[in-house]
């Protein structure tokens, strides 16, 4: 598995390994001694996610605060997506900075983001399944959203020809500023 590193601390970009013949390919996207030894981490994962959506789909942009903050392994296993995250660390080097990773089944590659960082994806492609481990179970009671469109974050989604679809909780999320100024909870 090859790791890359990103600007933002702790956030990672995996590559594992494919295995093709002319059958297709087998991939070993999570074991844990072996995500272990490349990441350095050792993240208990307690839930796994499938989402599909269909292009111009956008999600996001999500985050669980205090104890329930989620770290998050995914993977686009169909399709395409730009993937985005907003650093909500206080204190962090990139708080309040977004950054972005396209993830597609052409390339495999796997996003380890850990806990405090919001998160969020368009959909690229015709259809597109995400795969996603977490380190926290979901619960409803502390998850927050910020608006995909904040002008504080400025977020450039890219232009694929249709408007984003956008669901009505995503459309109310809060603006950064409450966040920034701790109106919003802490995380």
């Amino acid at each position: 598995m090859r790791v890359t590193e990103t600007k933002f601390d702790g956030v990672k970009l995996l590559e594992p390994t494919r295995h093709a013949d002319p059958r297709g390919f087998i991939s070993e996207n999570f074991k844990d001694v072996d995500f272990k030894e490349a990441t350095g981490l050792d993240p208990a994962f307690v839930q796994d996610n499938h989402t599909m959506s269909r292009r111009g789909a956008l999600r996001g942009m999500h985050y669980q605060e205090g104890e329930k903050s989620q770290g998050k392994l995914i993977a686009a296993v169909r399709g395409r997506i730009f993937h985005v995250f907003v650093d909500l660390r206080q204190g962090s080097e990139s708080f309040g900075a977004w950054m972005s990773t396209l993830l597609s089944e052409e390339v495999g590659a796997l996003l380890w983001v850990p806990g405090g960082l919001a998160t969020g994806y368009l959909v690229l492609s015709e259809r597109a399944d995400v795969m996603c481990k977490m380190t926290a179970r979901y619960e409803p009671k502390s998850e927050k959203c910020i608006r995909w469109d904040d002008p504080l974050i400025d977020i450039q989604w890219p232009d694929i020809g249709v408007a984003p679809t956008v669901s009505r909780r995503d459309q109310a999320g809060t603006v950064f500023l409450k966040i920034s100024r701790g109106l919003d909870g802490a995380v």
